[in-house]
Order: structure tokens, then C-alpha cells, then sequence
């Protein structure tokens, strides 16, 4: 047996899409945030990718690796547009952060 064993790559890439899911809830739970949480996910799931990807170097490892970065861009993007549009106009002469003081 030879160390380290092929499957290496392949275990930890198990090991670390589960602490993805895990991480995410727990973001989500603490902070309330989805769009942080779906951030960590997506940042671990891209890492248990790319460990897969050092294992099985094939065109469809890389290209599902390629979607998961796609995807993280789009989702993130969309998430902030959507929450800047869910809390409304800000009121004339105010940051966002004056907004949230305000009440608004």
C-alpha cells in the first residue's frame, strides 16, 4: 500500500463538502444572513472541487469546479441586488448606515 492512497483526494473532498453544509447552517443560524451563509458554502464547496479535481484531473471535474465559481458570482450578486431592492429607497441625504439607525 502505497501513502498517501489514491482515494486521499477523493475522501477529503467528501469530507469537506460536508463541513460546507454544516458551516453554511451555522452561519445562517448565527448571523440570519443567507446571502454570508451561501458565501461559505459556496467557497467550500469550490475547495472540496478543486481537492477533487487534483485527484481526477477531467474535463468535467474542471468544468463543474468552473460552475461552482460561476455560480457563487451569480448567486452573491443577485443575493445583494435583491436585498438592496427588499429594503427600499433610502430616505434623501442619508447613508446606508444612517438608514439602519433611523429605523428605516
Amino acid at each position: 500500500m502505497s501513502w498517501p492512497p489514491a482515494e486521499l483526494p477523493a475522501l477529503l473532498s467528501l469530507g469537506v463538502a460536508a463541513a460546507a453544509l454544516v458551516a453554511a447552517v451555522a452561519v445562517l443560524l448565527r448571523t440570519r444572513n443567507p446571502a454570508l451563509a451561501l458565501g461559505v458554502g459556496l467557497d467550500l464547496l469550490l475547495a472540496a472541487g478543486l481537492l477533487r479535481l487534483s485527484a481526477e484531473q477531467t474535463w468535467r471535474q474542471l468544468a463543474t469546479a468552473a460552475a461552482v465559481v460561476a455560480l457563487r458570482h451569480l448567486i452573491g450578486r443577485g443575493l445583494r441586488i435583491g436585498g438592496a431592492a427588499w429594503r427600499g429607497p433610502r430616505p434623501p441625504g442619508t447613508t446606508s448606515g444612517d438608514a439602519r439607525a433611523a429605523g428605516a
